[in-house]
């Protein structure tokens, strides 16, 4: 797991507990910054979620996955409704964050870690542009064939993401056209979260169209069911298992 001096991600939320305001600032190794409020979504209640997420929520059934759970917006609102939810996370400080306001389970997990051992759910949420966290096309397929093996054959997948074709940013642009002259899919981006002093380690994390994404899982026993659309870049996909 992540290590205190590197969780600028979890001091974060900690902050935000005890101060009522945070910042954090998202590097990109082209050198490009960008800067959020993080109580507006990272504890945002349901009524100041975005539709998609909203929308989405008539998808969940029966035991609850939920992958970067972060400050536990979506995995404390499941719990109040009666759902059974699991939250994992590779901050240390998130998951105190989720524990204060009251969240029953919580496990130091990334992505790379998930498997049977944690339970068989009916439902894997990935919410907050969560379905970056997969970082690119090769490690997306290996996670997503686990995710096979330990979900239920009526299980969704709420995977929301963002379509890095949708911009007119230059920055975001030029990147793109680096990463597709490596060899890259257009939006896999390294990136790493600063926080006062702290700094995390550099992640791979990537944004999907919904023509990529469901090229990813084509050979995993996944398929898209239905998109849930925003009026910008942001949806979610509404994974299905591809069952004979």
């Amino acid at each position: 797991m992540i290590k205190n001096h590197q969780d600028a991600f979890g001091h974060e939320m900690l902050d935000y507990l005890t101060y009522g305001y945070s910042w954090e600032i998202i590097e990109r190794d082209d050198g490009y910054f960008d800067s959020s409020d993080v109580g507006r979504s990272y504890f945002a209640d349901y009524r100041r979620w975005p539709d998609i997420e909203k929308k989405s929520m008539r998808f969940v059934r029966g035991k609850v996955l939920d992958i970067g759970c972060g400050a536990g917006r979506v995995l404390l609102h499941l719990q109040k409704r009666g759902f059974d939810v699991l939250g994992i996370d590779v901050s240390p400080l998130a998951l105190e964050v989720c524990r204060r306001r009251g969240a029953s389970q919580v496990k130091p997990l990334s992505i790379m870690q998930i498997s049977r051992r944690i339970g068989i759910f009916d439902t894997v949420i990935m919410f907050g542009n969560n379905f970056g966290l997969v970082g690119n096309p090769l490690r997306a397929r290996r996670i997503f064939k686990r995710l096979f093996g330990m979900t239920t054959p009526n299980a969704r997948i709420l995977a929301e993401t963002v379509n890095p074709a949708a911009t007119h940013i230059k920055e975001h642009l030029d990147y793109q056209r680096k990463n597709l002259k490596e060899g890259k899919l257009p939006g896999q981006l390294r990136l790493r979260v600063r926080h006062k002093r702290f700094v995390t380690p550099w992640f791979e994390y990537l944004f999907v169209s919904p023509e990529e994404m469901s090229r990813i899982v084509s050979d995993t026993g996944w398929m898209i069911s239905r998109l849930i659309e925003s009026n910008g870049p942001q949806y979610i996909a509404v994974l299905k298992k591809r069952l004979p």
